[in-house]
Formats: C-alpha cells, structure tokens, sequence
C-alpha cells in the first residue's frame, strides 16, 4: 500500500456536539419526547448518511446549517496520523462544506495530508466514485495500492471497493447502527475506533 485516504466526519473528527445541537433543535422545534426522535435516528441511521437531517425532514423539521465550530478532532485523531505519516502518503476524501484545508490547518493535522479532495470543493459528493476517482489522480495512485478509511459503509466503504480500493470501516458515531447487507461489500477490516488503526499498518 502506498497511500492511506481517511474520511472526516465520524472518522478523525467528532461530530457529537454538533449532533447534539441538531437533535436539540429538532426536538424542540416537535416538542418530542427526545428518546421517540434519537429511536427516528437510530432507524435511519442504517439507511442515511445524513440521519439527523433525515429524521428531521420526516417530521417536517428543517434544520438549521451545519456547525462547523462545534466539531473537533477525536482524542486519538493527531496520534494515529502521526503514526502513519511518512510511511505512507495520507489523503481525505470527505463531504465537507468549504474551507476543509483551513479546518484541518486549525486542528495541527493539515499538514500531513498530501491530497485533500472535498465535496465542496470537488463539485461531487460521496458515495459518487467521481470524488475517490479524483483522489486517486490527484495522488497519482492507482485503486488497488490505496486504502479508504471511513465509517460510513454506504459513502466510504462500498463506492472504494467498487473501484478496487483496500478499506477499513470505522464504526464510530451513527454507524454503529449500519449493517453489512452484501458479503462482496465486506470491509477488509472492521475497528470500533480509530485508536486500533496503527496496530493494522504496522
């Protein structure tokens, strides 16, 4: 392998605070019990990237835009990339709103990422093969010498394997609650957090 590709959301960076903040609109805007609106959730989650917004929209609830402020790297995040930096070369393929190389700058990683292809800026989105076809260009790198690590099965895992990818799914946040519907479509690995990620690249 050469090159190691990372989603953001879920992967390097927690999300939690902002999922807080989403669902404590949500139910307050339905006046909902809030353990009626999270059950909404978990049962998307299977099925939407995006299960908030989905559980939302359900009910008739427009959310307000995503805060980028409230996120943060997990705990381990600069650890583990710092392991794998300069032993292979790292990229992001990742839905991100603008300003995805700025984020990474503020938290101390952006440096060690030599491909940074973000949705907004790429003009595609994940699960879209386009978005990793552009990353593996901009890298130089064919499919089959790359991994995708992400934690979404539906964006990140099943799309890098069509096209002949190496995969690691994360099953961090929401995608607790996915499931592996298709054998063929089975990561190479499964961690439950990105601490266990040096331990497969050693």
């Amino acid at each position: 392998m050469k090159w190691i590709f990372f989603d953001l959301g879920a992967t390097l960076v927690d999300e939690s605070d902002v999922y807080k903040s989403r669902c404590e609109y949500a139910i307050k805007q339905l006046n909902m019990d809030p353990e009626e609106f999270m059950n909404k959730i978990r049962e998307e989650a299977r099925i939407s990237p995006t299960p908030i917004r989905t559980a939302a929209k359900a009910y008739g609830v427009v959310l307000p835009e995503w805060d980028n402020s409230l996120e943060k790297l997990y705990e381990a995040a600069h650890r583990v990339v710092l392991s794998l930096y300069g032993k292979y070369k790292l990229g992001i393929i990742a839905n991100q709103s603008l300003g995805t190389q700025e984020r990474i700058d503020n938290w101390g990683i952006g440096k060690y990422f030599d491909v940074v292809m973000a949705s907004a800026e790429a003009g595609c989105y994940k699960p879209d093969p386009k978005i990793f076809t552009m990353a593996l260009e901009k890298a130089q790198c064919e499919a089959k010498d790359a991994y995708m690590i992400g934690d979404r099965l539906d964006n990140d895992i099943i799309p890098a394997k069509k096209l002949g990818m190496k995969t690691v799914w994360v099953r961090q946040g929401y995608a607790i609650y996915q499931s592996i519907d298709d054998e063929s479509m089975r990561p190479d690995h499964i961690v439950d957090s990105i601490e266990e990620l040096p331990a497969l690249f050693e």
